[in-house]
């Protein structure tokens, strides 16, 4: 990212996309006009902006044909729920207790909650949570609880941490310390804190689920998160793995430690520990409609599928000569980075550095992977034609061992 003189243009450098930052760029824009005063009589405006929508659609449908590099389950059918699109659904406040607002989903909401606190291994009478407009709400609630339960406290997390964790730093100002290892095995830090002489009421956890804080639990042999261990709260994305069609997310904390947050709200004749005031109430409903038609056994079949093509998928990067990697107990198939951005834009890949990344979700079947690594190989035949361009070498971010560079293959 660079950034110069308050200047700002987005292009291409050497086949990579730069992006500079200093004003707005619009690469693409619907304007927003005045009705004629005929229109009512023409209805030429309503067949403009149905001819919109319809194009708008085409492109939605393409755009999801090539979607392999960012965590959302698009494989869905809500069609049952299109009834309740009518209707102006808000869950102010806390979840738990109804405000004179009566357009709401709690019921459904709780539910939801409910569901994740049994999965989580947390009472009903102990824990406190509510549907988050997305997993970086998660994160900020979490981070601000623990704050709240330690205001001197220090902020540690892992370098390779959501950015999100790093935000919440920045906005309520508190001393951090990045630390690079393995940070995601929870019952090791759990005992590197207890050998350090740290008792269980002098920390607090935030477990940031995100994609696979809900698949873990369907998976044999997988790190447990449980609240049985000492940890204070935990968020999961609702977008991803669940595959709810808005972004949203579930935070589950311990009802002890979000009293330090609850305040009355004389407006809405409620309380509230949440970070937003309003919240989509359409969103726990889609996600409570998921939950009951899946149920334990459909996210297993799920998180086995997901697996199962994420090793074929890597297995075959392989054999094709293309440096891959895939961590146990994931579906994130890491590989060197596409020589071209427009490939990379093509199939949304998410790339840092040298490699770039594919989530193998539940509408990713075996054919799209097979259709993307056939391109990929052809594209490959051209880029490295004339040996002035070799294949990065990604041993910095996946070890000697796989990586598939001139250097270490």
């Amino acid at each position: 990212m660079d950034i110069g003189n308050g200047e700002a243009q987005n292009g291409t450098e050497n086949g990579e996309r730069k992006i500079l930052l200093g004003r707005n760029i619009h690469t693409m824009c619907l304007e927003v006009t005045e009705p004629d005063i005929d229109d009512e009589v023409t209805g030429e405006r309503e067949a403009y902006m149905a001819s919109v929508l319809a194009r708008y659609r085409k492109s939605l449908t393409e755009r999801t044909n090539y979607h392999l590099g960012y965590p959302y389950n698009l494989d869905f059918d809500y069609g049952a729920l299109s009834q309740l699109q009518h209707f102006s659904i808000n869950n102010l406040g806390d979840p738990f207790i109804e405000s004179n607002y009566g357009v709401h989903s709690r019921q459904f909401e709780v539910g939801v909650l409910d569901w994740f606190a049994q999965l989580w291994e947390l009472e009903k009478d102990e824990y406190w949570g509510y549907i988050t407009n997305c997993g970086t709400e998660g994160n900020l609630h979490g981070i601000l609880v623990g704050r709240e339960v330690f205001p001197d406290g220090i902020l540690y997390a892992s370098q390779e941490s959501h950015y999100s964790v790093f935000k919440a730093a920045r906005m309520y100002r508190m001393e951090r310390t990045t630390v690079k290892g393995a940070v995601d095995d929870l019952d090791m830090v759990i005992k590197k804190l207890e050998e350090a002489g740290f008792s269980h009421d002098r920390f607090y956890i935030h477990c940031d689920g995100a994609l696979f804080g809900l698949m873990l639990p369907f998976v044999k042999r997988a790190p447990k998160i449980s609240f049985k261990k000492p940890i204070g709260s935990v968020s999961v994305s609702g977008h991803k793995f669940v595959g709810c069609p808005m972004p949203c997310g579930v935070q589950i904390t311990r009802l002890e430690h979000v009293k330090a947050l609850s305040r009355n709200v004389e407006y809405l004749a409620s309380r509230d520990a949440t970070i937003i005031g309003s919240r989509n109430g359409h969103a726990p409903i889609f996600l409570w409609y998921s939950l009951n038609m899946k149920g334990y056994r459909g996210f297993q079949k799920e998180v086995q599928k997901c697996l199962r093509n994420a090793h074929y998928f890597k297995d075959r990067l392989v054999d094709a000569g293309i440096g891959a990697m895939l961590n146990e107990l994931s579906s994130t198939v890491v590989f060197e980075r596409p020589h071209n951005e427009e490939f990379v834009h093509k199939w949304q890949l998410a790339c840092q550095g040298n490699i770039a990344h594919v989530v193998v979700m539940p509408n990713v079947t075996i054919e799209k992977l097979d259709d993307f690594l056939n391109e990929l190989v052809q594209k490959r035949a051209v880029w490295f034609r004339d040996g002035k361009s070799q294949p990065y070498c990604i041993a910095s971010a996946v070890g000697h061992e796989n990586c598939l560079c001139a250097l270490h293959r």
